[in-house]
């Protein structure tokens, strides 16, 4: 018993080295970086982009050059509520105020929920909650779980495929190892239609994340249970909570987390005054 939890501590402290190793030879390889570029490249950012591509050096280097390039010109850093939170008034996509059992930042998803038709601003909207996930981790927490609900969902008001490949390929290839698992709670028969061809948008890692959970199915309740608390969890989901979106509340906690995404990375893009913020400090 002992020799095994032996060779187990020392295969650990064999990976730890060979990740060290690996993060190292990708910095040489990225060789100079500076500004929030630098500020971006942490040794824990770069261990993703090396676990994304399976510990390549060369492929995770181009994988990190690529975004950097897309963040030095599509600056998600700089994205503030004012500008998408139209797009979220009726609640189709927020993070919820309940971590899972792993203590991972929650979003939940309403895909049947469209407010803009714009592809441009909904991509936006996805992309400005993805660095709001990032900015609320929890201590020692990387990653993030979705929770997707179909109440209402029909190929008449679903997501268009085009946008469907941009938010997965800007999840997959920009925020790599970011996403935990993502739950797709009871979606209808005709969902498969749509499922069958947006799947192969996904890579096979990103994909093997993907769960579909129905509310009658034992193991899908099990599963659910093994990553949510019911007191947490709303109603709709299978859970005991009655929370509901509230856009104005919602809206003066992105208003402060905006002030928060300043702060850190030094930027200048202007803060906007909330519409619903009345002066309070907190919701």
């Amino acid at each position: 018993m002992f020799r095994h939890r032996s060779n187990s501590h020392q295969d650990h402290e064999l990976n730890e080295v060979y990740a060290e190793s690996k993060v190292k030879e990708l910095k040489r390889a990225i060789g100079p970086i500076s500004g929030r570029s630098l500020k971006y490249c942490t040794d824990a950012c770069l261990r993703r982009y090396l676990k994304a591509r399976n510990w390549n050096v060369d492929k995770s280097k181009k994988m990190l050059e690529d975004t950097l390039n897309w963040r030095s010109t599509y600056k998600p850093e700089e994205i503030r509520w004012h500008e998408v939170g139209v797009d979220g008034e009726n609640g189709k996509l927020y993070r919820a105020n309940f971590y899972d059992k792993q203590g991972r930042i929650v979003l939940i998803v309403r895909p049947a929920l469209q407010s803009t038709k714009s592809m441009e601003d909904r991509l936006k909207f996805v992309v400005y909650h993805l660095e709001n996930a990032m900015l609320n981790l929890q201590p020692g927490q990387e990653q993030m779980t979705w929770l997707m609900e179909f109440t209402g969902w029909s190929l008449t008001n679903s997501v268009p495929v085009k946008l469907a490949r941009e938010i997965i390929f800007t999840l997959q290839n920009h925020y790599p190892e970011r996403l935990a698992i993502v739950f797709l709670y009871n979606p209808p028969r005709v969902f498969e239609a749509f499922w069958k061809i947006v799947k192969y948008f996904f890579d096979t890692k990103t994909l093997e994340k993907v769960k579909f959970v129905y509310p009658k199915n034992k193991d899908s309740v099990e599963l659910m249970k093994s990553y949510f608390d019911d007191e947490n969890l709303p109603k709709e989901f299978g859970g005991k909570s009655t929370m509901k979106y509230n856009h104005e509340e919602y809206s003066r906690l992105m208003v402060q987390d905006d002030l928060k995404c300043a702060a850190f990375w030094g930027s200048e893009a202007e803060v906007a005054p909330n519409p619903y913020f009345n002066g309070a400090t907190s919701i």
